[in-house]
């Protein structure tokens, strides 16, 4: 059950009104609908090169709902870390 927005009274989840006061209640799954961008641009994937530890941090929270441009971040952090890893090797040499 929900509850009214305007008098506080009980009303169902699905009721466009408040059957006490009659105060329009909005769907709380409006928003299920809105389509997410997952484009997997190359912007996202020079983001993980430039920063890498950044280009992880997304691509573990964006793994699951947009696998593409997780993809690009994942992509471009492990060429920025594996970049960083032989020039730190060749500035030892």
């Amino acid at each position: 059950m929900a509850y009214c927005k305007n008098c506080g009274k009980e009303v169902s989840e699905f009721a466009a009104n408040c059957p006490e006061c009659g105060s329009a209640q909005t769907k709380q799954n409006q928003n299920r609908n809105v389509s997410v961008v997952d484009n997997g641009g190359f912007g996202w994937g020079l983001l993980g090169f430039c920063i890498p530890l950044v280009g992880l941090i997304l691509w573990i929270i964006w793994k699951d709902e947009k696998p593409n441009t997780a993809k690009s971040l994942i992509t471009g952090a492990a060429i920025g870390f594996a970049l960083s890893f032989v020039s730190a090797i060749f500035s030892v040499m």
